[in-house]
C-alpha cells in the first residue's frame, strides 16, 4: 500500500471543501483507508494515522475504532508513539468504558520508567481520565513521585493526586506525609500545584482544615514575598508577579479564615498589604483584587477591612469593564445584609447603574438598589426605581413592580404615600404586576379611611387617562363603586364630576375592547354598588339588565342576580353588604384567635336550601333567608364559639352570640372582650354571665371561673370603629348567675 498522508496534508485537503456534503466525502475516504492499515497490523504509520484521526475526532466526526491503536502506541517503547497514544487515550476513552482499564499496567511501568518525560505523560493521563479503580491501584506511586526531588514530576504528580483524592476521597490520607515540604518548594509550578491540593483536602475534610490551619503564617510569608519582590520576567505578567499564584494562596488562604478567629488575626495584614498595593490599571490585577475582597468578606476580618473590600467593589463600579462592574454588583449584593450602612456610601454609583445598556448589569443594580431601601432613603431610592420602571425593557417590570410593592409596603412613610406609589406602577405597568396586587390595594384603600375621599378621586382620574393597564381599571372601578357618594359629593380637593359622568365612565369599561371579563365584573358590580348611592336608579337598572344576556357566563350569572335584587329582594339592596361584612367579620375574628394560640379553629357555614322553586337569578339571594354561621376556638383553655344569625321578626338585624367557657380547673382573670364594626353598621351589645346546669358541692357554678362569683373587670373597653366608647361596669353575680346589661 502507498503510505499515508500526512497529518498537514489532510488538513489542508479538508480545508479546500466547499460545501459540508464534499468535507464529510473526504473524511469517509480517509477513515476507510486509516481502517485498511488497522487491519493490516501497520506499525510504521499507525502513530500518523491516530493522529489523523484524532483530527478528525475534534471535527466531530466519530473516531471509536481507532480506541485500541492507542492502547498499541502506549505500549510502543518509542516517545513519539506514547505521546500520541495517551493523546488518543485522553480523547477517544473515559471510565464508562471498559477498554481504559486495559491501560492500567501500561501507566504503572511509565510512573516508573527512567525518563521524566514518559512519567510525565502517564501522570497528565492518569490525572485526567483515571477512573476510581485505576486511582486505588496507581495512588502508591502518585505519592512516590510527589516526593521525588524533580520539579517538573512534582508538580504534575499534585495535581493527578487532586484527581485520586476527587475519585477516592478515602485515599486523602495517604498523601498527607508528602505535603509537609510541599510549600517550601522554589519552584513556582510546584507551588501553584502544591496549593491546588492542600485547597482540595481541605474543602473535603474537617480534619484536614484543621491540620492546614497551621500553614497560614507560611501562605502569609509566601504571598507577602509575592507582593514584595522586584520584577521577574519567568512569572511577571503585566508588572504583576505571578498573579495566578496569589489567586490560588488567597482562595486557600479564604478556606482556613473561614470561621477562625486565629487564623483571620494572622492573615489580617497581608489581606490589607495586597488591597492597598496592587495594580488596577489592567485586569490582572482586578483579578488579584477581587480574590482578596472575597476573602475579606469570607472570615471573620476586622471593621476597617470590610469597609476597604466594599470601597474596591465600588471602585469596580466605575470601570468601563462591564464583567468588572457585574462582578462588583453581585458581590455587593452578597455583602449588603451584613455591611448594610457600608455599602450604603455607593448609593448613588449603584443608581447610576440602573441607566446601563448592558441588561445583566441592569438585573444586578436594580436587585441591589431594592436591597439597600430603608426608612430613611425610601423616598428617594422609590423615585428612582419608578423611573426606571418607567423607561425598563418588559422584561424588568414584572420583579421592579413587585421590589416596588414590597418596599412601600414596608418602609412607607404614610399612607397618601403608599396609595401614590401603588397608582404610580399600576399605571405605568399594571400589566406586569403580580395577581395579588389588585386585592392588596383594595385592602390598602380599605383601612385608609381619612383617604378615601383622595383616593376616589385620583382612580376616577386615572381611569379618564388610560384603561389599558387592567389592574389599575380593577382596582379603580371597585374604588368608585364604595366610594362613589364621595366622589361627586364636594369633599374632593378638585372640581368634583356629576353621577351621569361616572356613570359613563363605567358603561364605557363594560363595552371596551381593552376590558378583561374580570375587569367587567368588577365594572358591573360598582355599578349596582352605586344605585344605593346615586340616584340614577333607572339608568343602572337598565345598564344591569342589558348584561342579563351576556355571552360571557360570569357577568350574565352577576347581572340576572343584580335585576333580582331590584324587582324582588330591592328592600335588600342596602343592607346586603352588610352580612357580607358580618361573615368576613367571623373569618377575622378566627384568624385573630388562632393566631393567638387558638389550636381548633373551626369556621362553618351551614345553609338550608330552600323548598320553593327558584326564581330566575334568585338562587344566591334565596339562601340568604337561612343563612346560619358558626365558628369555635380553643385559646389556653378558654373556649369561644360564635354563632351568626338573623333576628326575628326584623330580618334587618344580625344577632353575633359569643358564648366563652373555661375548660380548665383554674380561675381565669382580667378577661377582655373588644369589638370593632364597620360604619354601616350600628352595634348594640350586651353582657350576661351563665351558670352551669350542674351545681357542685350544693352551689351554683360560674362557667367561667369556677367559683359562685364572677365580676367582669371594671373599665374593660370596648372601641367602636365609630369612635363611641363603651365601658362595662362592674357587676357582682350571685348564685344563678347576673343579670344582663345592655353596654
Amino acid at each position: 500500500m502507498p503510505a499515508p498522508i500526512r497529518l498537514r496534508e489532510l488538513i489542508r485537503t479538508i480545508r479546500t471543501a466547499r460545501t459540508q456534503a464534499e468535507e464529510r466525502e473526504m473524511i469517509q475516504k480517509e477513515c476507510a483507508a486509516i481502517r485498511s492499515s488497522f487491519r493490516e497490523e501497520d506499525n510504521t504509520y499507525r502513530c500518523r494515522n491516530v493522529a489523523k484521526l484524532l483530527y478528525m475526532h475534534m471535527l466531530g466526526y466519530p473516531a471509536h475504532f481507532g480506541q485500541l491503536e492507542c492502547l498499541k502506541l502506549i505500549a510502543s517503547q518509542k516517545f513519539t508513539d506514547k505521546r500520541i497514544g495517551y493523546l488518543g487515550a485522553m480523547l477517544l476513552l473515559d471510565e464508562r468504558q471498559d477498554v481504559h482499564l486495559l491501560m492500567t499496567n501500561c501507566i504503572k511501568n511509565d510512573l516508573n520508567h527512567s525518563t521524566q518525560y514518559v512519567q510525565g505523560l502517564a501522570l497528565c493521563t492518569l490525572g485526567c481520565m483515571g477512573s476510581s479503580e485505576m486511582c486505588r491501584d496507581l495512588a502508591g506511586e502518585v505519592e512516590k513521585l510527589l516526593k521525588t526531588s524533580n520539579s517538573y514530576l512534582r508538580k504534575k504528580a499534585a495535581l493527578c493526586a487532586v484527581h485520586v483524592i476527587r475519585k477516592v476521597p478515602e485515599l486523602m490520607e495517604m498523601f498527607l506525609p508528602a505535603t509537609k515540604n510541599l510549600l517550601s518548594e522554589k519552584n513556582h509550578g510546584v507551588l501553584h500545584t502544591s496549593v491546588v491540593l492542600l485547597t482540595e483536602m481541605c474543602e473535603r475534610s474537617p480534619d484536614m482544615l484543621l491540620h492546614f490551619r497551621k500553614l497560614v503564617p507560611q501562605l502569609v510569608r509566601i504571598l507577602k514575598n509575592l507582593i514584595m519582590s522586584g520584577y521577574s520576567p519567568e512569572h511577571d505578567v503585566s508588572g504583576i508577579s505571578d498573579p495566578f499564584l496569589q489567586v490560588r494562596i488567597l482562595r486557600l488562604l479564604r478556606i482556613l479564615g473561614r470561621s477562625d478567629d486565629d487564623s483571620s488575626e494572622a492573615m489580617n495584614d497581608i489581606l490589607a498589604q495586597v488591597a492597598t498595593n496592587t495594580e488596577t490599571s489592567k485586569n490582572v490585577g482586578n483579578a488579584i483584587l477581587y480574590e482578596t475582597v472575597l476573602t475579606i468578606m469570607d472570615i471573620k476580618s476586622e471593621s476597617g477591612l470590610r469597609v476597604l473590600a466594599i470601597n474596591i467593589l465600588g471602585r469596580f463600579l466605575l470601570n468601563n469593564d462591564k464583567n468588572i462592574r457585574y462582578v462588583a454588583l453581585t458581590s455587593l449584593l452578597k455583602t449588603v445584609q451584613t455591611d448594610h450602612n457600608a455599602v450604603q456610601r455607593h448609593r448613588s454609583t449603584i443608581v447610576d447603574c440602573l441607566k446601563d445598556l448592558d441588561v445583566s448589569i441592569k438585573r444586578r443594580a436594580m436587585e441591589l438598589s431594592f436591597a439597600l431601601v430603608n426608612g430613611n432613603n425610601i423616598r428617594g431610592m422609590m423615585k428612582e426605581l419608578l423611573y426606571f420602571l418607567d423607561s425598563c425593557d418588559p422584561e424588568f417590570k414584572a420583579d421592579c413592580a413587585s421590589g416596588v410593592f414590597l418596599a412601600a409596603e414596608k418602609y412607607a412613610p404614610s399612607k397618601r404615600w403608599h396609595i401614590d406609589t401603588i397608582m404610580r406602577v399600576l399605571t405605568t405597568a399594571g400589566s406586569y404586576v403580580r395577581d395579588d396586587s389588585v386585592p392588596n390595594l383594595i385592602q390598602l384603600i380599605t383601612n385608609s379611611v381619612e383617604m378615601h375621599a383622595y383616593t376616589v378621586q385620583r382612580l376616577y382620574k386615572a381611569l379618564l387617562d388610560d384603561i389599558s393597564q387592567q389592574p389599575l381599571v380593577q382596582v379603580s372601578s371597585w374604588c368608585i363603586g364604595e366610594y362613589g357618594d364621595l366622589l361627586v359629593s364636594g369633599q374632593c380637593e378638585e372640581e368634583e364630576p356629576i353621577q351621569d359622568e361616572v356613570l359613563d365612565v363605567l358603561e364605557g369599561l363594560l363595552v371596551s375592547n381593552l376590558s378583561t371579563p374580570v375587569t367587567r365584573g368588577y365594572s358591573l358590580t360598582a355599578i349596582m354598588k352605586l344605585s344605593t348611592r346615586f340616584s340614577s336608579i333607572n339608568r343602572i337598572k337598565k345598564v344591569v339588565s342589558i348584561y342579563g344576556s351576556s355571552i360571557d357566563v360570569e357577568l350574565q350569572q352577576r347581572a340576572v342576580e343584580y335585576n333580582a335584587l331590584f324587582k324582588k329582594y330591592d328592600h335588600m339592596r342596602f343592607n346586603l353588604h352588610v352580612l357580607y361584612d358580618l361573615v368576613s367579620l367571623l373569618f377575622q375574628a378566627n384568624d385573630l384567635l388562632d393566631l393567638l394560640g387558638g389550636n381548633d379553629v373551626v369556621p362553618v357555614i351551614q345553609t338550608t336550601l330552600p323548598t320553593k322553586p327558584a326564581s330566575a337569578g334568585g338562587e344566591l339571594l334565596d339562601l340568604l333567608g337561612d343563612l346560619s354561621l358558626s365558628g369555635r376556638t380553643t385559646v389556653n383553655g378558654l373556649k369561644i364559639e360564635f354563632t351568626f344569625e338573623r333576628a326575628n321578626p326584623n330580618p334587618n338585624i344580625a344577632v353575633i352570640t359569643i358564648h366563652a367557657t373555661n375548660t380548665t380547673e383554674a380561675d381565669m382573670t382580667e378577661f377582655v372582650f373588644q369589638a370593632a364594626v364597620p360604619k354601616v353598621i350600628t352595634l348594640g351589645m350586651s353582657l350576661s354571665h351563665r351558670a352551669p346546669a350542674t351545681p357542685v358541692a350544693g352551689r351554683a357554678q360560674c362557667a367561667l371561673t369556677k367559683v359562685a362569683r364572677y365580676s367582669v373587670s371594671s373599665g374593660t373597653l370596648v372601641r367602636l370603629a365609630s369612635g363611641l366608647d363603651v365601658r362595662c361596669v362592674k357587676k357582682q353575680c350571685g348564685w344563678l348567675g347576673c343579670v344582663s346589661e345592655d353596654a
